[in-house]
């Protein structure tokens, strides 16, 4: 089977635990930020199609490579994501935005 895909690191092991092998290679720093968002494109996916918490667990996974990848440590995205609800809240109050109305009286530039 071909898979051309990012997998976690102890999938080559587990293949091999079954009696087949592996053929892979280690992705450069460029290669490898690519693929990672390719497959937090691929996690988004599943969960969508099946809203488990393994696949919440999978893209949390993702994202924090994501995040290493690019130098950014755990702190660093817990101390962002604080910032960002400080600054402009979270999603605990539901709130589902159908419309904005101006309140101010639009010109013509005629």
């Amino acid at each position: 089977m071909i898979y051309n895909k990012l997998v976690r690191d102890k999938i080559p092991e587990i293949i091999k635990s079954n009696g087949t092998t592996p053929i892979y290679r280690v992705l450069n720093s460029a290669d490898y930020l690519s693929a990672l968002n390719h497959k937090l494109q691929e996690e988004v996916t599943e969960y969508l199609h099946d809203n488990s918490i393994e696949e919440i667990c999978d893209i949390l996974e993702v994202a924090y490579a994501i995040a290493a990848a690019k130098g950014y440590t755990a702190h660093d995205l817990t101390t962002a994501r604080n910032t960002k609800n400080e600054k402009n809240g979270a999603f605990h109050k539901r709130i589902f935005l159908e419309e904005v109305i101006s309140t101010t009286k639009e010109t013509n530039p005629q």
